[in-house]
C-alpha cells in the first residue's frame, strides 16, 4: 500500500484561508487588526528570506505588518529598546526576532525581554512553562504546525507510541511534550531520543509515529523504521545544486526508501515547513483575541 502523503502545502492553505474570513471577522464586527513585528539584525541572506516570506504572508492575510532592519552593528541595548517599545505598541500583537542574531548579542535575553503575551514564537520560559503544563493558549509554531498535520490528516495518535529524535528547544522537546499531553491530538506514549542514544534504530523500530528534526540529510532510512509507521520529516537539508543553481532539498528521513514502509509521511519540501509560517500568522491572531478580551 503507498504511504499517504502528508501534504503541509495543502494543510497550510486550508488554515490560511480559516484564518483570512478570522481576520476579516476580526476587523469588521471588532475593529481590530492583528499585528505583527518583525526584527531582522545583519544581512544573513537566509533570514532575509525567512522575515520576507512572514512580511508577504501578513500582508496576504490581511495582518498589519511592521518591519525593521538593524545593521549587524547594532548594540544589544538598542535591540532591547525597540522590543521594549513594541512591547508597548498597542497595534502589536507579536513580536519576531528573527535569530540567530549576531554573536555579540545574547539571544536569551532578547528573548527573555520578549512580553510572554507578545511571544508568538513562544520561546519565553513564561510560555514554554504553560506549554509543559498545558495551559498556554498558543504553541510553538513548528511543533504547533506538526500537531495539525497529524489532526488534519487522521492520524490517531491517543494510545499510540511517538518517537521523537531530536531534542532542540525549538522542535523536538516542545513537541515530545505535545505528545504527551492529555488532551486531543496527543495522549501518546513518548520517547526522545538524542545524540546521545545508543542504539537509535531499537527505538525508532518501535515508533507508531516518527518525528525527526536532527538536521542530518536522510539520517533515517528505511531499515530503522517499521511497517504503517507514520513520519513526520522536520529536517530541510541543502544537499546540492541543480543546473540552473537551485538548490537541492532532502529531509533528515530517507524519504524514498521509508515511503515504502511508512502509512503515512511528509516530505521535504512541501511537508512540515509551510505549516511553520502559517501557525505564526495563526498565534498573532490568538494574541490579538487575547488583548481584546475575546
Amino acid at each position: 500500500m503507498a504511504a499517504q502523503i502528508i501534504s503541509g502545502t495543502e494543510i497550510s492553505k486550508q488554515i490560511r484561508e480559516e484564518l483570512t474570513k478570522e481576520i476579516e471577522d476580526l476587523k469588521q464586527q471588532h475593529n481590530i487588526t492583528p499585528g505583527l513585528a518583525t526584527i531582522l539584525v545583519g544581512d544573513d541572506p537566509g533570514s532575509k528570506v525567512y522575515v520576507g516570506q512572514k512580511e508577504k504572508a501578513c500582508n496576504k492575510l490581511g495582518i498589519y505588518s511592521e518591519r525593521t532592519d538593524l545593521p549587524a552593528d547594532t548594540t544589544e541595548a538598542d535591540l532591547l529598546a525597540l522590543v521594549a517599545k513594541f512591547n508597548e505598541d498597542s497595534k502589536i500583537n507579536g513580536i519576531l526576532v528573527q535569530l540567530p542574531l549576531p554573536k555579540h548579542i545574547d539571544d536569551t535575553r532578547v528573548i527573555d525581554a520578549i512580553a510572554p503575551d507578545k511571544d508568538v514564537d513562544c520561546f519565553h520560559p513564561v510560555n514554554v512553562g504553560k506549554l509543559v503544563i498545558g495551559t498556554g493558549r498558543f504553541l510553538p509554531c513548528t511543533p504547533h504546525g506538526i500537531m495539525e498535520l497529524l489532526k488534519r490528516s487522521g492520524i490517531v495518535t491517543d494510545g499510540k507510541h511517538a518517537v521523537v529524535v531530536g531534542r532542540s528547544n525549538i522542535v523536538g522537546k516542545p513537541i515530545a511534550n505535545l505528545m504527551l499531553q492529555r488532551s486531543p491530538g496527543g495522549n501518546a506514549t513518548v520517547t526522545l531520543c538524542h545524540t546521545g542514544t545508543k542504539d537509535l534504530s531499537a527505538y525508532t523500530k518501535q515508533a507508531d509515529i516518527l518525528i525527526v528534526a536532527v538536521g542530518h540529510p536522510k539520517a533515517i532510512t528505511a531499515d530503522m523504521v517499521k511497517e504503517g509507521v507514520v513520519v513526520i520529516d522536520v529536517g530541510v537539508n541543502r544537499i546540492g545544486k541543480t543546473e540552473e543553481g537551485r538548490p537541492i532539498l532532502a529531509g533528515d528521513v530517507d524519504f524514498d526508501s521509508v515511503k515504502e514502509k511508512a502509512s503515512a509521511i511528509t516530505p521535504v519540501p512541501g511537508g512540515v515547513g509551510p505549516m511553520t509560517i502559517t501557525m505564526l500568522m495563526k498565534n498573532t491572531v490568538e494574541s490579538a483575541k487575547m488583548a481584546a478580551g475575546l
